[in-house]
């Protein structure tokens, strides 16, 4: 995570249930960006605790958090404390573990595994400090998110001209794009194209784009209020 750089306005936090904006109000906004790019309810979910999420999660409510997330619950929400046992009440299975992902990783690190009846959804990110998050892996794709801007997740298959496509349809949209990255498995294979916008993305945006031949998902994943 070398090379970020934080705001005041990152530093004194965001409004939030405590007790801590890295471990709690980070931790929900990362759950709450794994049930956005599901786009689905989700049934079950794993959720693999790194570094100081592993060792000192629990005291923090960081599984609690996480999972008030998944539920789609914002940071500031009253229920957060309550999530295990909503969960358990609308069915949704989960389970925490833990891991070393290495000297590299940030230590208040997550991946996620979730499903829903009809799809799955594998999410890395980390909290990393005032409640701010970092995804760095969506479906094995590298991706740098940070969720501050309303960004469109497009899952495609790698083809000639298809974002000369998908930025047409932005432009007709009145769209300024802020950031667009592509990552691919191989050539011609599966791709993972993630656009960030200065404005917020009408459903009908993410509704044509999904519309495209070689797309098979889109999601919008959206910033906090």
């Amino acid at each position: 995570m070398a090379g970020l750089i934080l705001s005041a306005f990152d530093v004194i936090g965001p409004v939030m249930v405590g007790p801590s904006s890295s471990h709690t109000a980070g931790a929900a906004r990362i759950g709450l960006a794994a049930r956005l790019l599901l786009d689905d309810t989700p049934v079950r979910v794993r959720f693999v605790l790194h570094g100081s999420f592993a060792a000192t999660g629990k005291g923090h409510a960081t599984d609690r958090a996480l999972l008030a997330g998944m539920l789609g619950d914002a940071p500031d929400s009253e229920s957060l404390p309550d999530s295990p046992a909503r969960a358990q009440e609308c069915g949704l299975e989960f389970v925490f573990t833990a891991i070393d992902l290495g000297d590299e990783v940030h230590p208040n690190s997550v991946k996620i595994d979730v499903a829903s009846a009809t799809r799955e959804l594998s999410m890395t990110a980390a909290s990393i400090g005032g409640g701010v998050i970092a995804i760095s892996e969506i479906d094995g794709h590298q991706v740098g998110l940070r969720g501050s801007r309303t960004a469109l997740v497009c899952w495609h298959a790698d083809r000639i001209g298809f974002l000369a496509a998908l930025t047409s349809l932005f432009a007709r949209s009145s769209l300024n794009i802020a950031t667009i990255s592509t990552n691919r498995k191989t050539r011609g294979g599966a791709a993972l194209t993630v656009a960030e916008f200065d404005d917020s993305v009408a459903p009908t945006v993410a509704r044509d784009a999904a519309d495209l031949p070689e797309v098979r998902r889109v999601a919008l994943l959206l910033p906090p209020p």
